[in-house]
């Protein structure tokens, strides 16, 4: 893959408490400068944009990267500490680093760049905050509401029987056996290779920044308040009715989707069914690409998003 300056252990690495949660993030760039926050994916954390932070910076952004809760070196809590996670409260946590750590009242509004769920939850974030989100770029934007719309229309015992259901099925669901074996074994490396079109058989440092989080005794516990969570989030926080919401708006920000040709995950289709259903949003294809174009083919990623960047009058 190709690099620039590929540091894992990119820029200043700190730590902020959110609401009693110890939240890792890092920094890099000159001061008084336009922020813009990296969004990492499922599974991974700030160390996945190792092959971006620089060249952003040298670009003349001040750049962060935030672990979302659950996730890299940030607090794993489970149910009983936080009852749920899901994009609604990773864009409120996003939020406040913006607020609190960022300091958008003082710099200006930020680029959210985003991976897979931080897709997710940067557009989360430019809904129920748009004053303090200049741009989002989604590389890509997933949500398995786009591909099943889930009915809400929903009697009362309904609802309870559904919510009584999905925490019956992720209590018994044995994480705290399965993800310590997937963590340590060959298995990881086979998921991790699903979601590249390029072979990721030498790149140690992709295994290591992904296995290690996954090997925290907290891990299985945070991944059940994850799936709890994403599984009986309310209409207004999945990607359908967030678009909608933008849609909407007589303003809002420049909006770019950004989709492997190849992506496992998220097939690329889906992104140009968005498009259609929402002309403001632009789309941009990477060939030869699969689930994290920003990591598998980082220079094209780069420049792409600089040049849209600028073509939009967000760069400085």
């Amino acid at each position: 893959m190709p690099n620039d300056n590929p540091n894992p252990d990119w820029g200043e690495s700190n730590f902020w408490q959110w609401q009693g949660f110890s939240c890792h993030w890092r920094v890099i760039g000159t001061e008084n400068t336009r922020p813009l926050v990296f969004l990492h994916g499922f599974g991974a954390s700030t160390e996945h944009w190792r092959h971006n932070a620089f060249p952003f910076a040298k670009a003349g952004f001040r750049v962060y990267g935030i672990d979302l809760i659950g996730f890299g070196k940030s607090d794993q809590p489970g149910v009983k500490e936080i009852k749920r996670l899901d994009n609604h409260l990773w864009a409120r946590q996003v939020t406040a680093f913006l607020q609190e750590i960022v300091e958008t009242n003082k710099r200006g509004k930020a680029v959210l760049i985003g991976n897979s769920l931080g897709s997710l939850t940067a557009l989360t974030t430019a809904v129920i905050r748009p004053e303090i989100v200049a741009a989002v770029i989604a590389a890509p934007l997933p949500d398995p509401a786009l591909m099943n719309p889930m009915s809400f229309d929903q009697t009362h015992w309904m609802k309870k029987l559904k919510t009584f259901l999905v925490h019956l099925f992720f209590y018994l669901f044995p994480l705290e056996l399965l993800i310590p074996i997937i963590s340590r074994t060959s298995l990881l490396k086979i998921a991790l290779q699903s979601a590249y079109f390029k072979s990721i058989t030498f790149d140690k440092d992709l295994l290591r920044l992904v296995s290690q989080p996954a090997k925290r005794a907290t891990a299985p516990q945070s991944l059940r308040a994850m799936c709890i969570g994403m599984s009986l989030r309310p209409r207004e926080f999945t990607a359908p009715h967030l678009l909608e919401v933008l849609s909407n708006r007589s303003s809002r920000q420049p909006f770019l989707m950004i989709w492997g040709c190849n992506d496992n995950f998220v097939p690329l289709m889906l992104g140009q069914k968005l498009q259609r259903q929402h002309p403001w949003l632009s789309l941009y294809e990477m060939k030869s690409t699969g689930h994290c174009p920003h990591d598998e083919s980082p220079q094209e990623f780069n420049k792409k998003v600089l040049s849209w960047l600028d073509l939009n009058s967000v760069i400085n």
